[in-house]
């Protein structure tokens, strides 16, 4: 059973596109289901996925090479001529046949190689800008994780106080109502 491609009726635009399309909503996806709010996580996140999406944008057209969405139409395919027909020596040029279409062949996939690359090269640049982007949204992350933490420590701080304050609270209760210092109500 053969794999299905999804991506069969697009054009290279809509590819590239669709590599900012999916990093987009994997952003705002992240930015909508992450609680506290954290748009530096979604940046993020969002900068990794398009890497990916353009890497494999790029691999995509490298593997699709036969395919005229790509530029490799636009040029003559070479097909060279049957010898095997020549009149009189045309049974003795029958194995030149096979190699004159094998290099034919090679042009051919050449042709579509070198009108696929540039565009191939696209992603691959874009990937590289957005691995580049990744640096300082790799330190705005940084720097959310080191607000968060000295939140919660503060938080924690607080909690503790509080927590100290009703202990003691506690035992003043439990010495106005009668009961020991160190004895459970509970």
């Amino acid at each position: 059973m053969g794999a299905v491609d999804i991506l069969a009726g697009v054009s290279s635009g809509w590819l590239q596109y669709l590599t900012w399309i999916v990093a987009l909503a994997f952003a705002a996806v992240v930015l909508l289901l992450r609680r506290p709010w954290r748009p530096d996580l979604a940046l993020f996140a969002g900068v990794h996925v398009f890497i990916a999406a353009s890497l494999a944008a790029g691999i995509y057209v490298l593997n699709h090479l036969g395919e005229g969405r790509w530029g490799g139409d636009k040029e003559a395919r070479i097909d060279p001529p049957s010898l095997a027909e020549t009149p009189m020596v045309g049974q003795f040029l029958e194995p030149l046949d096979g190699t004159l279409s094998g290099v034919a062949n090679v042009v051919n996939e050449f042709v579509d190689f070198r009108a696929a690359l540039p565009l191939a090269l696209d992603f691959f640049v874009a990937a590289g800008w957005a691995l580049a982007a990744a640096v300082p949204a790799g330190l705005f992350v940084l720097i959310g994780n080191a607000w968060e933490a000295k939140r919660r420590r503060a938080q924690f701080a607080a909690s503790r106080k509080e927590l100290a304050q009703l202990r003691a609270e506690l035992e003043s209760v439990k010495q106005h109502v009668g009961y020991q210092s160190g004895a459970d109500i509970i």
